[in-house]
């Protein structure tokens, strides 16, 4: 396994072990509370992360065993599911979550050394595709942010500073900001540049990191411009 996958296993292992804690404290009427991402509630955000590593267990499943797997089978089937099981028993939906979590630990272990590169796509025929080496990635992104989206104790603030840069990294990469600028994070000596030039935007890696995935009005940073620069959504 490459050592920047093996860094982005312990990782999410750890962060797979606070969402846990974090959702087995629910009491029932703790599911149905609205949560940072519009529309919806925790139940939501949770059959999401359940239903994620779902997909991508799928999708490396086929990786390891040489037949290409869709994580999704369509993008209406994926809100479908969403929906249906965020209307479970919250029983179900933990079980689930922890399935997933467990499941998707195995799927890693089994990709062979030489199938790391395999393309996977989000849904059939999709132009969205990722390498199979960027899932246990993707996957950390999902469990730490949405983890934070719960609204039930555990703040971006919380964030591993690793975790924080290696947002920062996957963001720069997508290309994330409508207008240039460099994010110069207070935990770090280097920067991270998004297209050339613009303004300088300093704060702490992870004020940057949750500002940068669409969240929040950019508390806690400031821009020598004297106004943060425009970004993508999530």
């Amino acid at each position: 396994m490459p050592h920047d996958i093996e860094t982005a296993v312990q990782l999410l292992q750890e962060a797979n072990g606070r969402l846990v804690r974090t959702v087995d404290g629910f009491a029932d009427d703790d599911w149905g509370r609205p949560t940072g991402l519009p529309g919806w509630a925790r139940a939501h955000v949770v059959a999401h992360l359940a239903l994620n590593a779902e997909g991508l267990v799928g999708a490396l499943g086929g990786v390891a065993s040489g037949g290409p797997v869709p994580m999704y089978a369509s993008p209406e089937g994926r809100d479908h599911d969403i929906d249906e099981l965020a209307g479970a028993e919250p029983d179900e939906l933990r079980g689930r979550l922890l399935g997933g979590v467990t499941d998707f630990d195995n799927a890693v272990a089994a990709v062979p050394e030489d199938r790391w590169g395999t393309q996977i796509e989000r849904t059939p025929g999709s132009e969205r595709t990722f390498v199979a080496a960027a899932a246990v990635g993707m996957r950390l992104r999902e469990v730490e942010i949405h983890h934070a989206d719960l609204e039930a104790g555990y703040s971006h603030r919380e964030w591993p500073a690793a975790f924080s840069a290696l947002v920062l990294n996957a963001m720069a990469k997508r290309g994330a900001a409508r207008e240039p600028f460099t994010a110069d994070p207070s935990e770090f000596d280097g920067t991270w540049a998004f297209g050339q030039g613009g303004a300088t935007v300093t704060g702490s890696a992870a004020d940057l990191a949750w500002w940068l995935t669409g969240r929040g009005a950019g508390d806690g940073l400031t821009s020598d411009s004297g106004t943060l620069p425009g970004i993508e959504e999530w």
